[in-house]
């Protein structure tokens, strides 16, 4: 028997939403300090999410620079 597609596996779920719940955007706007304890949770204002990239030129060009240093050490190794 097939496993239908809306029951997918745990790390699928935790992909980038548009939408953000009331405590996410709370949450959000406390970190940027637009939010008070006491201030009403209904009506919230918009709160700008983005999604954050991997980043992956970054992780590229430093494994490039790792495996130059890894040949460089060993080629003082070998003389």
């Amino acid at each position: 028997m097939s496993l239908d597609k809306s029951l997918k596996s745990k790390g699928a779920l935790a992909r980038h939403r548009n939408v953000l719940t009331r405590a996410e955007r709370i949450e959000k706007l406390k970190e940027e300090d637009r939010w008070k304890e006491g201030d009403d949770p209904l009506g919230l204002p918009k709160v700008a999410h983005r999604k954050s990239s991997a980043g992956g030129k970054e992780k590229k060009a430093a494994k490039k620079e790792e495996e130059a240093e890894a040949t460089t050490t060993e080629e003082k190794t070998e003389s």
